[in-house]
């Protein structure tokens, strides 16, 4: 798996500016334990490099990436202390082929066609929009995606909590940059649990996880049918007969046979299923891969191995 694949799976990467080298691995442990093993370090303190290397040598699981690179010496610098990738906030054609010629990842920032035809030439295939916002948001990026069709952008600049599902929800978003997960105050006062909490809590809403719906094994059509038509007396939903089971309302679903768990599933619905898969796989659940789930090229469903209190639990695509 390639570095970017790896930042598309995480949808969101932490971009920070560091003062003092001692708080870089206490900071980037504070995002991994929020569920973002991930962090874009700026070249914009003179504390960068070390704290790079700092959190590469202790922190070896987190994603390094060096930000705000703006010459080959920096490049340099930035690699050999552990960053797996360059990203700069415009397009420098010498900074970019410096980093082909040596097989560095490299997602400098465009802002226009130009930049992203620029880019093309060179041979990448995702850049950096900077600065997001203020240039026009993903509006913006929907209008310039759509001539350039190979491309995944990473839009930094203004995004944050309320607005990054905006982004997120477009395919062509490879992830968003953003700052608000790591406040100042924050750092400053090394409150490294209120960046944990701000951490989850931004993997919470990326990810979007609920429940979609409970399948009980009735295991049989007439009972499928009783138990949807109990439900339904009990809630005053609808029941709708189908192929393989009954539902009452959106909320149950009655299977006509035997299905997966010992008592029936729990569908668990996402903004991403990729992402979610990724990110709980983190959190140590494994899942079945032969039960994976594709439609028109898409992820749409996959299981978890192991069952929950009798019921399987699978992943659906919102």
């Amino acid at each position: 798996m390639d570095i970017l694949e790896k930042l598309s799976l995480a949808g969101l990467v932490p971009v920070i500016k560091i003062d003092d080298p001692e708080d870089a691995v206490p900071l980037c442990r504070a995002l991994s334990d929020g569920g973002l093993p991930v962090a874009e370090i700026t070249f914009r303190t003179a504390a960068a490099e070390e704290s790079i290397r700092r959190v590469h040598e202790e922190l070896p699981h987190v994603i390094l990436c060096a930000g705000t690179v703006l010459t080959t010496e920096q490049v340099d610098r930035a690699v050999n202390a552990g960053a797996a990738a360059i990203v700069s906030p415009g397009l420098n054609p010498e900074v970019v082929r410096y980093c082909l010629s040596k097989g560095i990842p490299v997602c400098p920032g465009t802002a226009n066609p130009s930049d992203i035809e620029v880019a093309l030439s060179l041979g990448l295939k995702a850049v950096k929009v900077f600065p997001a916002e203020a240039i026009g948001g993903i509006k913006l990026i929907k209008s310039m995606a759509a001539p350039y069709v190979g491309m995944k952008f990473m839009p930094t600049g203004g995004i944050n909590e309320k607005n990054m599902l905006d982004y997120l929800s477009f395919d062509k978003i490879l992830c968003c940059g953003g700052s608000w997960m790591v406040p100042g105050d924050a750092v400053k006062e090394k409150n490294w649990a209120k960046i944990t909490e701000l951490t989850r809590t931004a993997v919470n809403t990326m990810l979007g996880l609920e429940l979609r719906h409970v399948g009980v094994n009735s295991g049989s059509p007439e009972k499928a049918m009783k138990d949807a038509q109990l439900l339904a007396s009990l809630l005053g939903w609808e029941v709708k007969d189908g192929n393989s089971s009954t539902f009452c309302g959106t909320g149950f679903e009655c299977m006509k046979k035997q299905g997966r768990g010992t008592n029936g599933h729990i569908a668990i619905a996402t903004n991403s299923l990729k992402r979610a898969k990724w990110h709980l796989e983190m959190r140590g659940f494994a899942f079945d891969e032969d039960s994976l789930v594709v439609k028109n090229g898409k992820e749409i469903a996959i299981y978890l191995k192991d069952e929950f209190a009798g019921f399987a639990i699978h992943l659906v695509q919102k």
